[in-house]
């Protein structure tokens, strides 16, 4: 951020950039500013945070958004600028308006005084503005470590595990997600207490173990950018920050500080009972079933016998659910109580046919995993009903 020394030196350069005008199609302007407005929260301690900084040079207009806690980047070119300068404006308003807009005429952005005016055809709108001077930056640490991961693999991890994330939890280290790199692999873990997901991929290169905790809110940012692609995309991890490159844009992530728990406590080892299930069978009886559960506990009782899995439930008022479904499993019989909506997640989030679980006891956690792929692993507590 420019210096008030440096501002006052350079007067003429300061009205120079108080003046920027610069031309743009609307296809290019509003698929990268609505990313970028997805990272400002609509309701902001300081007004400027509300805002978009707009930085036009070189033929380049340059977006950031931020809410503190996680910044975006966005460079788009070429563009047309007249005019270098650079300007903040309500972030949610200037993309409702581009939204609006027809595809046909070029958009027009010009700064006069403290407004910025937008034309594009007949429409004409004026946005009030803040300046740039007013709008923070993401300070720069030392790098820790950095790694190439393929787009599609890493979109699939926080896919599979970003669900299990605490949400506003005083533990404050459940409300992110461990991104942890070993020898030759790269984990994702994440765990609210009651259940866990793991997921991980096989790096061509190995390091000494690193961890670290990504705040929710950029944990869903990161994967709004990922395609499924096997472009790479690039993290730089420092001391309190994760910087991810992904093609024109540049992902800045606060990190949570804290201990995060040991997941390989959680993992249950030497379950007995192994049920086989096709995934979406199961999935949609368990969601007839959850219908009538009660509505704060979501309680579900599986009964488990030689290939067949009963689900049963009901709530305070006297209603029932009764449903079944086959199974693979030759075993004791047993009972055991689960949230419905814990499951169901899992198996929303696995995309193989055939799920495997492994259970002991009543009172033991479940592990499930798909048949025939061990990337993803889940561990789901059991609930007393």
């Amino acid at each position: 951020m420019t210096g008030m020394v440096a501002d006052n030196i350079h007067l003429p350069n300061r009205r120079l950039l108080s003046a920027m005008k610069l031309t743009i199609s609307r296809e290019s302007l509003l698929t990268p500013l609505q990313s970028i407005a997805g990272v400002v929260e609509r309701k902001q301690t300081m007004p400027v945070l509300s805002n978009v900084l707009l930085v036009a040079e070189d033929n380049t207009l340059t977006m950031t958004g931020t809410n503190m806690e996680v910044e975006l980047v966005g460079r788009i070119t070429p563009v047309h600028v007249d005019q270098p300068g650079k300007i903040t404006v309500p972030a949610r308003k200037l993309a409702d308006i581009c939204r609006a807009l027809g595809d046909e005429a070029p958009i027009e952005l010009a700064q006069e005084g403290d407004r910025l005016h937008l034309r594009c055809g007949a429409s004409h709108f004026t946005l009030s503005t803040l300046p740039a001077e007013h709008f923070p930056n993401v300070e720069d640490d030392a790098e820790s470590f950095r790694l190439d991961v393929p787009q599609k693999e890493l979109s699939r991890m926080l896919d599979a595990t970003a669900f299990a994330m605490a949400q506003q939890d005083v533990r404050y280290y459940l409300n992110g997600l461990l991104l942890e790199v070993d020898q030759g692999h790269i984990r994702t873990v994440a765990t609210d207490g009651h259940r866990l997901a793991m997921a991980h991929f096989d790096l061509p290169t190995g390091s000494d173990l690193r961890q670290v905790i990504v705040p929710r809110k950029g944990v869903l940012e990161l994967a709004r950018l990922l395609d499924d692609v096997e472009t790479p995309v690039t993290l730089v991890v420092g001391d309190n920050h994760l910087r991810a490159t992904v093609g024109s844009y540049t992902f800045t992530s606060k990190l949570i500080e804290g201990k995060f728990p040991d997941y390989n406590r959680v993992i249950p080892r030497g379950g007995d009972k192994i049920v086989l299930a096709d995934r979406a069978t199961l999935k949609n009886t368990l969601q007839r079933a959850g219908i009538l559960s009660h509505e704060n506990i979501r309680g579900v009782r599986l009964n488990l016998a030689p290939n067949e899995l009963q689900v049963f439930a009901n709530n305070p008022d006297q209603e029932q659910a009764e449903d079944a479904l086959p199974v693979e499993y030759q075993g004791e019989s047993l009972q055991i109580g689960f949230n419905v909506g814990y499951l169901v997640d899992v198996m929303n989030a696995l995309d193989e046919d055939q799920v495997k679980i492994t259970l002991s006891n009543p009172n033991s956690s479940a592990l499930i995993e798909a048949q025939n792929d061990n990337r993803c692993l889940y561990v789901v507590m059991p609930m007393r009903l």
